[in-house]
């Protein structure tokens, strides 16, 4: 049986401090290779759940399993292993080396995640990418922070995918884009995650990409959360 690409349960975790934020998810499970639009309003706990999802953050209990480890029997050197060899990210800011090389960028995920390293191959991995994506043949050389913003977000895209993680966390990727824009951004996404395998979990306000995707999650119906007393 394929073990699923993400599975929570009996999950609770808080801020610390009087007034913290807190958060429980009895459940949920993203198969392997399953797209699904998680909808969720800004304070709605999906910075929180997505921290607890990638092991930024330890659940105080609970299981947070990706690929069949929980997350939460790790200690914080081989949880920030595993993350960085089965978690692709795509930040909403994109988060590259501005004058770093979009080729560096790119790689970057291979210095750290040797299981991501050995299945991508190295520079040609990273090539291949850029091209699929719709990124012109003299990009690699340059420095990340002279691109479109369009651009940028291909390069994100590219340094998630590379070495074919088993998931692939998406926050808001879409929030600056025109329509257009958004749908053609979305189908080469959607072609990548296909070709390499990768489960995609993306956060979004918009419930308008839901056709787009295997499932749509409404947040409040998966997680509860608290914001203490002052």
């Amino acid at each position: 049986m394929t073990k699923p690409a993400l599975s929570l349960s009996e999950v609770a975790f808080s801020w610390p401090g009087r007034s913290g934020f807190s958060l429980t998810c009895p459940a949920f499970d993203l198969a392997a290779g399953e797209s699904v639009l998680l909808l969720g309003e800004s304070g709605s706990g999906k910075s929180t759940l997505l921290s607890l999802i990638c092991g930024i953050v330890t659940a105080d209990r609970g299981q947070v399993a990706v690929n069949g480890t929980d997350l939460t029997t790790l200690r914080p050197g081989a949880r920030d292993r595993f993350r960085a060899d089965q978690i692709g990210v795509i930040f909403q800011q994109f988060n590259l080396l501005p004058y770093a090389s979009v080729a560096d960028n790119i790689l970057l995920p291979l210095r750290f995640a040797k299981a991501r390293r050995d299945r991508a191959g190295g520079r040609d991995e990273a090539d291949r990418l850029c091209t699929a994506l719709g990124l012109p043949g003299d990009v690699m050389g340059q420095p990340a922070g002279r691109l479109s913003v369009g651009q940028q977000q291909r390069v994100a895209v590219a340094r998630a995918l590379i070495g074919a993680p088993p998931l692939i966390v998406a926050d808001e990727p879409t929030s600056a884009l025109d329509a257009a824009t958004q749908d053609s951004f979305l189908s080469l996404l959607f072609e990548q995650c296909a070709r390499a395998g990768s489960a995609l979990l993306m956060v979004s306000h918009d419930e308008r990409l839901g056709a787009r995707f295997d499932r749509v999650v409404d947040l409040a119906d998966i997680v509860t959360t608290d914001r203490g007393t002052a």
